[in-house]
């Protein structure tokens, strides 16, 4: 379980998230939605550490994260940004293997070799083994993060205590196709009892189709939390965001939105 209680997060006298308190459930897609400007990202950030907030705390567990040590913290939190770069060549593969450091000392092991392999057989980025990173297209990049960051959180054995996956705007530069494989495949890895996944996602729909539970952010406020159903209503919508919508239904329960 993940917990923030009273986090103020400020720039100078600037506060870009003020007075949240918000929980997210293992086994669960939370996602955090808004305007440009409402403090997602701040937010994101704050969850994972990044950030320090002023007031209030982030708990793992019931157990405040300001005083885990970043070498723990590294076992247990994966954060995916929009964009990598790297001051530095290396090859695919070798990206990938970074997700594997924490757990290692020296050297990788034969299991960490494995987890390599299966994730970006997963991912669809094996045949880029060899490539140097820097020579990848702005989606191809970002596959082989999701694949290093999920490297990173692979167990070789029972799980102590939860694992936590942060994704700030991850569909930056995927197209229609990846975007909804990569939603997929990150539903699947969320399904695991020892998983927190919170994530930060433009597209109301995606956020509608997918996400378990969704926080509705603006000028850095929880406006609205709870189900697709609850939170994306025409009239939060409206006040959110400034833009009329109509909810079609689908034939999975779901919903569809039309802006207009």
């Amino acid at each position: 379980m993940l917990t923030a209680d009273n986090i103020t997060f400020r720039v100078g006298n600037k506060p870009l998230v003020s007075d949240v308190s918000v929980s997210f459930a293992p086994a669960k897609l939370h996602v955090i939605v808004g305007p440009n400007g409402a403090g997602k990202s701040t937010l994101i950030k704050v969850l994972a550490r990044l950030l320090r907030p002023q007031v209030g705390r982030v708990e793992y567990d019931g157990i405040d994260v300001g005083k885990v040590s970043e070498a723990e913290l590294a076992k247990r939190r994966a954060v995916l940004s929009q964009a990598v770069e790297l001051a530095f060549p290396l090859t695919v593969r070798e990206l990938v293997m970074m997700g594997r450091y924490p757990h290692f000392v020296g050297r990788p092991g034969p299991t960490d070799e494995k987890i390599v392999d299966e994730v970006m057989a997963h991912f669809d980025v094996t045949e880029f083994s060899d490539r140097q990173y820097q020579t990848l297209s702005g989606g191809e990049r970002q596959r082989v993060n999701f694949a290093r960051v999920l490297t990173q959180l692979r167990l070789d054995g029972p799980a102590s205590s939860c694992r936590y996956l942060f994704l700030d705007e991850p569909l930056t530069f995927l197209d229609v196709r990846h975007q909804l494989d990569f939603m997929k495949k990150i539903r699947a890895f969320t399904a695991a009892d020892d998983v927190v996944t919170v994530g930060v996602v433009h597209d109301l729909n995606l956020a509608a189709r997918f996400a378990d539970h969704i926080v509705l952010l603006n000028d850095g406020r929880v406006i609205a939390e709870g189900t697709a159903a609850e939170v994306l209503t025409t009239e939060l919508i409206q006040a959110v965001f400034g833009v009329k919508s109509i909810l079609v239904p689908t034939d999975d329960s779901n919903f569809h939105l039309i802006f207009g």
